[in-house]
């Protein structure tokens, strides 16, 4: 007979859970296991709220099914309270950071060039199953223990509540701006999509010395681009003679975009050699036109995440950079009005919970 969760190890935990598809979350007690000589056990200070942690609680997920109870969260901030032995990496009272990953094989060819996200044995951060078959549990909790190699240090001189959803959405732009050589002097690249991503890609890009535009379906976005967040240039994508005059001027085009929409017109602001790099999920198939493609030698390919270091060297870029989210700071109870806003589009940009001042309140 399956243990209770709070039962499975012997550490007892707390946080905020989902279950049953219905996705409301309420109090839930945990356990968490002991501190092994290569963990790390931090105190949750913040917790940002990513799109999938909706999709997760009502199990929306095309390619992982939801195992209830959940305990969402992958935009962790916390402060070290306890290292094991081998530790190497921080010690207590440093300020650390986790994102979506917490273990791989450490094996495969994925694992061994800094590309976990991608490792067949990927354990994630919540709706996992460990390395000793349990559960993982996410950050609406009020502490983890992690391995050191997923972690990342966050420097001192970063807003760690506004620094939170750097871990998920912060690298989810950088590594393919990385990757595929789209950030720095001489690129100037598309931004599809103002929401949790784009806005910190326009930011991120900039500061890596790239010339932005922004692409939305919303004219009123127009400010906000160009006056708070600096991007050069914006683009209305309905507006057929804005996206002509601009056929062939971008040396890539990050999509953040979730929901289905079509990509030709993304593909056609390509130069030759540009790159489509899609970074949101759409829940259907995108259509794919071809002949664009062969004529351009353009590539259209995908981007899931980051390994440990590339998410270490956007965190110190970004604090570098003064570079965070635009957040809007939330109560633990208030996390339930926080998914129907989120489910509607209603936050600019980024939901935290402030789990370290107000989810002891909410403990039964």
């Amino acid at each position: 007979m399956a243990k209770l969760a709070e039962e499975e190890h012997p550490v007892k935990a707390f946080g905020w859970a989902a279950r049953d598809p219905s996705g409301h979350l309420s109090p839930f007690h945990f356990s968490r296991r002991e501190t092994g000589e290569e963990d790390v056990k931090f105190k949750v200070l913040y917790c940002g709220i990513c799109h999938s942690d909706l999709h997760f609680i009502k199990n929306d997920v095309d390619f992982s099914a939801s195992a209830y109870p959940i305990v969402p969260g992958h935009e962790i901030v916390g402060e070290v309270t306890e290292v094991g032995s081998k530790v190497t990496k921080v010690k207590v009272g440093d300020k650390v950071g986790m994102g979506g990953m917490a273990g791989g094989c450490g094996s495969c060819d994925n694992c061994v060039n800094d590309c976990t996200a991608y490792c067949p044995k990927l354990i994630l951060t919540y709706n996992g199953i460990d390395h000793d078959g349990t559960r993982t549990y996410g950050g609406y909790s009020d502490f983890m223990v992690a391995n050191e190699n997923f972690i990342v240090r966050v420097p001192d001189n970063i807003a760690l509540d506004a620094a939170a959803p750097l871990l998920c959405a912060g690298i989810t732009v950088w590594s393919p701006l990385k990757y595929f050589g789209l950030g720095g002097p001489g690129k100037h690249i598309g931004i599809v999509g103002l929401g949790g991503l784009g806005h910190v890609g326009v930011r991120l890009a900039k500061a890596l010395g790239s010339r932005v535009t922004v692409i939305s379906t919303s004219p009123g976005k127009k400010n906000e681009a160009l006056e708070h967040l600096g991007a050069d240039s914006f683009l209305v994508s309905s507006d057929q003679d804005e996206m002509r005059a601009a056929m062939g001027t971008l040396d890539g085009v990050i999509d953040t975009v979730s929901a289905v929409h079509p990509i030709s017109p993304l593909i056609d602001l390509l130069k030759t050699n540009g790159k489509l790099v899609i970074v949101g999920a759409p829940s259907k198939p995108l259509e794919l036109p071809v002949l664009p493609l062969l004529l351009g030698r353009k590539v259209v390919t995908g981007s899931g995440g980051g390994g440990m270091k590339e998410m270490q060297e956007m965190i110190a870029f970004a604090a570098k950079h003064n570079i965070t989210a635009d957040i809007e700071l939330i109560t633990m109870d208030y996390v339930n009005t926080a998914m129907e806003r989120l489910a509607k589009g209603d936050v600019r940009y980024r939901f935290v919970i402030d789990i370290a001042n107000t989810l002891p309140a909410t403990k039964p």
